[in-house]
């Protein structure tokens, strides 16, 4: 059996019994309870053979960079030959792209799936997804581009950071000289391109933010271009190598088989790029490909904590050791499953609970993109907008610190590469850096999704959770459980408020006043994800407790939903009081102190 465990039944939950989106398909009438269920059971059994194949084989024998030409191994070749032949490259695509349109709700929980079963796979997968970009925003020319890119499975890139730049996009040097019409020369050095080159692809097509000469600073000053690895010709066939090569292939703690590079365009012949859409709107273009990227990794992380737990959960039920506690004196007592411990009982139930939520949060997510496309006026866009710096910032964080935990159930064992969970590890640390770390997601946050939106959205949201928290009534099993969350909210919003405060005095002639946000935008990044969290599992479980007498399974998720909300509310409590005592003091320590 492979390493992968999945959890369909509650993404199924979270589907049809939460969120019922069999009564909002008015969008994809095609679709119906049955055949959603019957694709995820298919991709499921795909994910659990070919897909995760070579999982430990591409960690183990990593790809390697001779002459510019990095070569993968045969195992995840075959892996995404597989997903290529089934089709499953194409899913979420629209019908003129050659694809199967579905739910974004449906799109997302078959990503849960290929992403926690063969992450490395699913990076090289991506390549519709940048055909589905180039055809919305590019020119007629280019829409038939796209096409080909799908017909033929091409691969794609996203190429924004530079070793000089970093995370600062905007300070980027790389330039585009005109050639004519929308054909430029690309010249400079890109890094930690996800991709950037591979034998899996007959080609690959980077979309690169670049400066046209003379345009201005900053983000603003960037265009976006389709550089393809080989030209093409007019008839569709493969032309000379483009003048994009690869310098370096990046040693990682992690996802191994991932090809990480340094990507250099123009040295010794000219990098071919194309202006997406004949227009200098790169970053805006550029950001329809991170956001996605950032609910990827999202869902990355909250599919691997999964395993990683159930894979944890399977071990304790068979792992015999030691007596039940209250026979430890007696040395003649019976051994009984680790499950049985108290201490390893309380980690099982920890990242069962924060493994639901992770999934709950992006879940929630998906249902404001599915809802968004049946109701383009509803604010859904802003909400979904609103929550994407949580499940990227606060899944990639939660997710590895739980994973530790997923080993320390298995003691020893987990230590090991007899068990999966220390790639789990090593491969899930980059998400928290992935796509902006979590500092910047903090900030994108409280600057762009609140302070700019005036708090509209956020408002929005939290008097929808309040009024889950009213909704109860006398006699409520969960009532205990909304007052705990009716706190939260009004924890959360009393932090926010002392951010505010600490911003308008910045503005208002206090400047060092900004950095007292700067040092709690992560905490309030932290208690808005658990808020919605607390919200959305109490919802799981009002849906579940009329069978949590007679089904395990609702059961576990009335108690993962009780114990989440106590973990989390003193931690949401603690977060306030320390944004409203903070006095600056750690900007103004001199840094020979550190």
């Amino acid at each position: 059996m492979g390493h992968y465990r999945s959890n369909l039944r509650d993404l199924e939950f979270n589907l049809f019994e939460v969120h019922r989106i069999q009564d909002h398909l008015d969008a994809w009438p095609d679709f119906d309870v049955d055949t959603l269920k019957d694709i995820l059971y298919e991709l499921d059994r795909f994910v659990q053979g070919e897909w995760s194949e070579s999982f430990v084989d591409a960690d183990r024998n990593p790809p390697e960079l001779v002459d510019g030409e990095v070569r993968l191994p045969e195992s995840l070749k075959r892996s995404l030959a597989a997903a290529e032949e089934a089709g499953w490259t194409k899913l979420g695509l629209t019908a003129e792209l050659g694809g199967m349109e579905v739910p974004p709700t449906l799109f997302w929980a078959a990503q849960e799936l290929l992403l926690g079963s063969n992450p490395t796979a699913a990076f090289y997968a991506s390549g519709s997804l940048f055909a589905r970009i180039v055809y919305e925003e590019g020119t007629p020319e280019q829409r038939e581009f796209a096409k080909l890119m799908v017909e033929r499975n091409w691969a794609g890139t996203m190429v924004l950071t530079e070793p000089d730049a970093g995370s600062d996009v905007g300070a980027g040097t790389t330039k585009a000289i005109h050639v004519e019409g929308d054909t430029y020369h690309i010249e400079g050095v890109k890094r930690f391109i996800t991709g950037g080159e591979h034998d899996a692809a007959e080609n690959i097509v980077h979309l690169v933010l670049a400066r046209p000469e003379g345009a201005g600073p900053g983000t603003k000053g960037l265009s976006l271009f389709i550089v393809p690895k080989y030209l093409v010709n007019p008839d569709g066939t493969l032309g000379e190598r483009n003048g994009v090569v690869a310098t370096n292939l990046e040693h990682k703690m992690g996802l191994k088989g991932s090809t990480t590079c340094e990507l250099t365009f123009g040295m010794g012949k000219p990098a071919v790029g194309y202006l997406v859409g004949g227009v200098h709107d790169g970053i805006r273009q550029m950001f329809r490909v991170i956001e996605h990227a950032r609910m990827t990794i999202g869902t990355k992380s909250a599919a691997t904590l999964s395993t990683g737990y159930l894979n944890a959960l399977e071990y304790a039920k068979e792992r015999i050791q030691g007596a039940d506690m209250t026979q430890m004196t007696d040395k003649t007592a019976p051994r009984v499953p680790i499950i049985r411990h108290p201490d390893v009982r309380r980690m099982l139930l920890m990242q069962k609970a924060y493994a639901e939520g992770l999934r709950a949060l992006w879940m929630y997510a998906a249902y404001c993109q599915h809802m968004d496309a049946l109701d383009p006026e509803g604010g859904w866009d802003r909400r979904s907008d609103l929550l994407l710096p949580l499940v990227k910032g606060y899944s990639s964080e939660k997710a590895y610190v739980l994973l530790a935990q997923s080993l320390q159930v298995l003691g020893g064992s987990g230590y090991i590469q007899d068990y999966p969970i220390e790639q789990y590890i090593r491969d899930s640390k980059i998400d928290t850096v992935y796509e902006g770390t979590t500092g910047i997601q903090a900030m994108d946050l409280f600057f762009r999704k609140i302070a700019r939106d005036q708090g509209q959205t956020l408002a929005a949201l939290a008097a929808e959770i309040g009024e889950f928290v009213k909704a109860g009534g006398d006699g409520d099993p969960l009532g205990a459980e909304r007052g705990i969350l009716g706190k939260m909210l009004d924890d959360v919003q009393g932090q926010i408020g002392a951010m505010v405060e600490d911003l308008m005095a910045s503005m208002g002639g206090e400047a060092e006043r900004i950095y007292e946000v700067g040092l709690h935008a992560n905490s309030l990044l932290e208690s808005m994800a658990e808020v919605v969290i607390a919200w959305q599992l109490l919802r799981h479980a009002e849906v579940a407790h009329p069978q949590a007498d007679s089904d395990p399974f609702y059961l576990g998720k009335v108690e993962s939903a009780r114990w989440f909300v106590r973990d989390v509310a003193p931690k949401i409590a603690a977060r306030r009081a320390a944004a409203e005592a903070e006095d600056g003091r750690l900007m103004a320590l001199d840094d020979a102190a550190f």
